[in-house]
């Protein structure tokens, strides 16, 4: 079978049965490409089919499904992004602070807390985006220093079901608003089973 994209080149049909004697033929400078099966190449040509077996492609492309998630229960973006992006079947979560939503203000200068408050705010943005702690597949741990890692761990471990998700863990050179940790998260989003028919019998 042919398969040719003439549309947005406002090109007439060809005549196949006028060029079945030309081998094989090529339409140069239009982006044509054209693979004709023998046997039925020799089918059209002894019809005398006036009208050429090409199948018009009409090519198209969906933009991405992007949604911005919001919650009041997390604390604001810090600057020009979301608190979450869903996009097809996934969430991705921003780095989350230990910020109390209400104020903005750390809720205390210690890592246990700060990493509590942490999970918590990330707990209300996946609520807010449709996921939860269970659909998690990947997360990122950024700390102001690593020696705060089994404080961290221990609470960590607190929040995620087996089997746990992917994990990074940095030591970084500093933090927003000098936090002592920051976490962010890739997350499924739950599929939506549709309801089968009830047969009766």
């Amino acid at each position: 079978m042919s398969w040719c994209v003439l549309k947005p080149f406002n090109v007439s049909l060809i005549n196949v049965g006028a060029v079945r004697n030309r081998i094989p033929f090529a339409i140069g400078g239009i982006g044509c490409a054209s693979v004709v099966a023998t046997g039925f190449w020799r089918q059209c040509c002894s019809n005398r089919l006036t009208t050429p077996p090409f199948a018009s492609l009409n090519t198209c492309t969906f933009p991405p499904q992007k949604e911005a998630v919001k919650t009041d229960k997390a604390p604001a973006a810090l600057g020009p992004y979301s608190q979450a992006i869903k996009s097809n079947n996934l969430v991705f979560v921003s780095g989350v602070l230990g910020l109390i939503p209400e104020t903005g203000k750390f809720v205390s200068q210690d890592v246990e807390d700060q990493t509590e408050q942490v999970l918590k705010n990330m707990g209300e943005i996946l609520k807010a985006s449709g996921s939860d702690y269970s659909l998690v597949v990947k997360t990122t741990i950024m700390l102001a220093d690593l020696k705060d890692f089994k404080k961290v761990n221990d609470i960590y471990a607190n929040y995620f079901p087996a089997p746990f998700p992917a994990r990074s863990t940095y030591q970084v050179a500093a933090l927003p608003l000098d936090a002592k940790i920051e976490i962010e998260c890739i997350a499924e989003l739950p599929q939506k089973v549709e309801p089968q028919p009830v047969s009766h019998t």
